[in-house]
């Protein structure tokens, strides 16, 4: 248990926090694990702008989203897109 009063608040606010960030973050994780699994245009874009989104927020570091947009372009340019 938090004792100073500082720290009260400090719980008080990454708890409104992660009412926020979690939404953002299951987004993120969801849209990437469907672009994975079905690299399509439409899901490839409903991932960019989910990422762009989070690192909006500052949720996700920027260079890591670029990495995972080069991963899953890189995925879908192998795989045959299904129409």
């Amino acid at each position: 248990m938090p004792i100073t009063k500082s720290a009260i608040k400090k719980q008080r606010v990454d708890k409104a926090r992660v009412r926020v960030n979690e939404p953002i973050h299951g987004r993120v994780k969801s849209t990437i694990k469907e672009a994975r699994a079905n690299p399509t245009s439409e899901t490839i874009s409903a991932f960019y702008s989910a990422i762009d989104k989070a690192v909006a927020k500052k949720l996700v570091a920027r260079r890591t989203a670029a990495r995972l947009k080069m991963r899953l372009v890189k995925l879908a340019k192998r795989a045959p897109e299904k129409r």
